[in-house]
């Protein structure tokens, strides 16, 4: 669709690693930047002014987006019982009472009650909080395929038309990971709720996944939901499926040490082998979490250059640990990052918890600059999203642009030389001010374009999934 070009200027933005002050962006008919012209130090006639730091649209690489309608719920206290319903899935014996396994059937519980039209509202609303957050591009892991009980949809693919769509509506780019979610863990059938998101085996997945057709500007890609919900001898069928088109894929990653342990029972080696050998690592890939990894597996993701999504702020809340973000950088794997359960939606805040997760873990400081983090946010994002091009505020790229206040009470009194490290590490999603996606102003003093009054649509959302 053409758009009227329009120009934009930036009171600070941040280009090849460096704040540079009163920077012209003229977009293109296209969406596309046209024109950066820095020094230009009062806005021309028919500019938009951008007061800030304005930034590449920011790219969050793993969402879940039914996961938001668990926000504070997941926080009460956890009820006691058994080990979880689905066989093998926590590991033999594991106590897992306030665990990431109960948060799981909480979530599963949300999951049932989600149908085309009410995904399509939550999502619309989630992806707007999204786009208020500076966040231009989202990867969403999809893996709700069908109806309760496994029953198939007259369209196959009506919850991923319906993410689709609810993208557009919110003005984000989508990229549709369809999932291949086939079992309940290592050996064991889908249990109860995950007949919802099984095709059967992973050729019947295929098939599904070849009819999808969301128009717009949606990539289609792929993910293995995880190396225990995906048996191993059909492992390469998604990713043959993924390299044929030219598309992303992810998968979740030894997010969980039972993960590792029960992968060595069965297979007799690490989640990270595992795929290695059934051809799935590559520039192509993103491993998501990456937690619990053996110096072998950070050295096969590394040298075959595996993208990592590192998601800080949903691994504290779930207690899954610290990943090693720096051994795998120093290896090899761009990292990039995500927002996942939605705990919070605040690319800056899951920026700089790499860092700052890392100072605790380590106690020294300066594992990760700034800048590093913010190529994280944006550039890598992007390009984990199967859009190589977008992340970076340069002719030819995509005009998609964030733009962070420097004037909020986080923020007052930066330095413009050191805005970068005052937005990374004091800056949080309530201080962006202006969101642009493809040269078109989307979130404009912090109120979206398309969606009026989000928190609203947030909470109708959510309620009408409560049980």
């Amino acid at each position: 669709m053409s758009l009227t070009p329009q120009t934009y200027w930036a009171e600070h933005a941040w280009i090849d690693h460096e704040v540079r002050p009163a920077v012209l962006v003229a977009a293109d008919a296209d969406g596309r930047i046209d024109t950066v012209t820095p020094g230009v130090t009062e806005p021309p006639p028919g500019a938009v002014p951008l007061h800030g730091l304005t930034l590449p649209g920011l790219a969050n690489a793993h969402s879940h987006a039914f996961h938001r309608a668990l926000r504070g719920t997941s926080q009460a206290a956890p009820p006691t019982g058994p080990s979880p319903s689905e066989g093998g899935a926590a590991g033999s014996g594991s106590d897992t009472t306030g665990s990431f396994w109960t948060w799981r059937e909480t979530m599963y519980a949300v999951a049932d009650r989600l149908s085309p039209d009410s995904y399509h509202d939550l999502a619309r609303a989630v992806y707007a909080e999204m786009a208020l957050a500076g966040i231009t591009a989202v990867g969403e892991f999809h893996y709700l395929h069908h109806a309760p009980g496994g029953t198939r949809y007259q369209d196959p693919n009506a919850m991923g038309d319906a993410l689709a769509a609810a993208a557009t509506a919110a003005g984000v780019r989508l990229t549709l990971l369809d999932t291949c979610y086939l079992s309940a863990g290592f050996g064991a059938p889908p249990g109860p709720v995950q007949t919802r998101f099984s095709d059967g085996d992973a050729l019947a997945w295929a098939r599904r996944a070849d009819a999808l057709d969301p128009g717009g500007e949606t990539v289609v890609g792929a993910a293995v939901h995880s190396v225990r919900a995906v048996p191993a001898d059909q492992l390469a069928v998604v990713g043959d499926w993924a390299r044929g088109r030219g598309a992303p894929l992810h998968v979740h990653l030894s997010e969980q040490p039972a993960e590792n342990a029960d992968c060595l029972t069965h297979h007799g080696r690490t989640p990270t082998r595992l795929l290695a050998d059934h051809g799935l690592l590559g520039p192509a890939t993103t491993a998501v979490h990456a937690t619990h990894l053996t110096a072998h597996d950070i050295d096969l993701l590394g040298s075959t250059a595996t993208g990592i999504c590192m998601c800080p702020t949903t691994e504290r809340d779930l207690a899954d640990g610290i990943g090693p973000a720096v051994a795998l950088r120093d290896a090899g794997s761009p990292i990039s990052l995500g927002s996942d359960s939605h705990a919070v939606i605040d690319l800056l805040e899951e920026a700089r918890a790499v860092e700052l997760d890392e100072r605790l873990r380590t106690g020294r400081r300066g594992h990760w600059t700034a800048h590093e983090l913010l190529t994280a946010a944006t550039r890598h994002g992007h390009a984990a999203l199967g859009r190589p091009d977008g992340g970076r505020i340069a002719p030819g790229a995509p005009c998609d642009l964030a733009t962070v206040a420097l004037d909020s009470v986080r923020t007052a009194g930066t330095r413009p030389r050191l805005a970068a490290e005052s937005v990374v590490f004091a800056g949080t999603a309530a201080d962006v001010r202006h969101t642009v996606v493809g040269g078109r102003h989307i979130v404009r003093d912090g109120l979206h374009q398309l969606v009026p009054r989000v928190p609203e649509a947030l909470t109708a959302a959510v309620e009408a999934l409560r049980g």
